[in-house]
């Protein structure tokens, strides 16, 4: 069965002719569910080691905080499209909000590391089907210069939310206890659910598409996904497919990827279209969308560790140095959506990707006494430049997609993002770990090299512990301690400058797609009739 089989047998759903002021509404009802799905993915970034100890869980298995949720994220987001279709917008938006506070107020109750777990698959798997919905949902409710804004804001609750969450919860965590990070939810939760499930009918549903689902896509889909985002979290920590479970992950993936795109092109109700990809603006608007998640999540992931491991800073101090990134963001908002309706979007986005590789390249000169004051301008620059970047790059998908693939095109591109996101936390930690084995390697060779003067350096140190101690074997073991955690704490530095100077060229490179990417004027198509 083609897609215009598809489209004739199952119409695509698309908002009714509703009034602006119910528009604006139903719209701001969503980007806040939007919002409360993304800052939950970093919520817990800062506040892990709290977690940890109130959960008694190992090193290992905090990890599973994020991973957990972040997997099950990025399996729903493609699978909205067709869930919205055959359930209605309003219904799936309604449910997927009700069951992310539930699943929010079920974190918050955690009783070990497991049931933490197996409540973020829950919570990430909802709130996933929130996140695409409010673009595709956005780009058919209006048209002109209202439609125009629509990137802006967008761009900014998918920058901003993730971009907060660190602060956010190091001051929860710092003030309150690390279970209100998920507590918080419950109130504005039970709204968001509320009101959009008496306001939120812009558009009918087809349950009939439920009937002739193609569960092996679904099945194979959420194999690919969910294998991938297990081998990118857990292979930095187990040197990749020398661990069998990431094997074992790794090889699942290549096989529901191919089933899945079996089923994609061969399947009579194929749950996710590609079509999308045959506009080729859409497909490098993925690829720097895919480079834009690399950035915003790595470097969101990057900055907390370095002040976490390097500054040994608390959650409340790690929470207030990183600030200041998302107010840098909430100030070009106006900018960006003034500059999307009055420039071409490639000299927006290129001015964009510029500005962040030039903050990465001002944290590549870290040391290991950066504190507020050094990290402000890098931090502020990348604010800057990341609404730059983002709203040009959802008009350049979004723009000129016919409305049946709509839906499946902002699925797309929000995946590609979360995406990113996931291959550049992973690459990055691995990074990390090479190059702190290297410059460990590095520096203990430039002891080596001249013995005289770390042989004194040692000294010095071990008779600075001579006054806690007599014992002058103890007090050398406690200069060789303070001067491996010396060495230590300089080899991350470099190691952090290194993974920091290499994201730059990343960024530098993906410039080059910039001048092909040719953006859709920015017009609607007919909203489909209400079915």
């Amino acid at each position: 069965m083609t897609a215009a089989t598809i489209t004739a047998a199952f119409p695509p759903a698309g908002p009714a002719a509703l009034g602006d002021k119910r528009k604006l509404l139903i719209f701001g009802i969503m980007a806040f569910g939007q919002f409360m799905a993304l800052l939950d993915i970093q919520i817990v970034a800062a506040s892990l080691n709290s977690i940890q100890a109130g959960l008694n869980a190992g090193p290992d298995e905090i990890a599973w905080v994020q991973t957990a949720y972040l997997m099950a994220e990025i399996v729903m987001i493609p699978l909205a499209a067709f869930l919205s279709q055959a359930l209605s917008t309003r219904w799936l938006f309604t449910l997927s909000a009700g069951l992310f506070t539930v699943s929010s107020l079920l974190c918050g109750l955690a009783w070990d590391i497991n049931s933490m777990i197996a409540f973020r698959v829950i919570q990430g798997f909802t709130g996933g089907a929130m996140v695409p919905l409010v673009f595709a949902t956005g780009f058919q409710m209006f048209e002109g210069p209202k439609r125009a804004m629509i990137p802006a804001i967008l761009g900014m609750v998918s920058t901003l939310a993730p971009t907060l969450g660190p602060s956010l919860g190091g001051l929860i965590t710092e003030y309150y206890d690390w279970r209100w990070l998920f507590f918080m939810n419950i109130v504005p939760g039970v709204a968001v659910t509320i009101a959009f499930a008496f306001i939120g009918k812009v558009d009918g549903a087809a349950p009939g598409m439920l009937k002739r689902i193609d569960w092996l896509h679904v099945a194979s889909l959420a194999v690919f996904l969910g294998g991938l985002q297990y081998v990118l979290e857990e292979g930095p920590r187990h040197e990749w497919f020398n661990d069998t479970a990431v094997q074992v992950a790794g090889w699942l993936s290549v096989v529901g990827a191919v089933v899945f795109f079996e089923r994609t092109f061969c399947s009579t109700m194929p749950v996710l279209r590609l079509t999308p990809f045959r506009r080729p603006t859409f497909a490098m608007a993925c690829v720097l969308n895919l480079v834009i998640g690399v950035g915003l999540y790595a470097a969101t992931f990057l900055t907390p560790v370095y002040l976490g491991q390097v500054r040994e800073f608390s959650s409340l101090q790690i929470g207030t140095t990183v600030f200041v990134t998302g107010v840098a963001m909430t100030i070009t908002a106006p900018i960006a959506a003034r500059l999307s309706t009055r420039v071409d979007g490639r000299y927006v986005i290129a001015v964009g990707f510029a500005m962040f590789a030039a903050s990465l390249w001002m944290f590549s000169g870290v040391t290991d006494d950066w504190g507020f004051r050094e990290l402000f301008w890098p931090q502020v620059i990348r604010g800057l430049a990341m609404l730059l970047c983002i709203v040009p790059a959802v008009g350049m998908a979004l723009n000129g997609v016919p409305p049946e693939d709509l839906r499946y095109a902002s699925g797309l591109f929000n995946l590609m993002r979360n995406l990113g996101g996931a291959i550049g936390i992973a690459v990055v930690n691995t990074w990390l770990i090479d190059f702190t084995r290297e410059q460990t390697a590095r520096l203990s060779a430039a002891m080596g090299e001249a013995p005289d003067r770390a042989l004194g350096a040692l000294n010095g140190l071990s008779q600075m512990a001579s006054a806690w101690t007599p014992d002058a074997s103890r007090a050398l073991g406690i200069g060789q301690g303070v001067m491996g955690r010396i060495v230590g704490r300089e080899a991350a530095t470099l190691a952090f400058a290194d993974t920091y100077r290499l994201m730059a060229y990343l960024f530098l490179a993906a410039l080059i797609i910039v001048p092909f990417a040719k953006p859709a004027p920015n017009v609607a198509g007919p909203p489909p009739a209400e079915h």
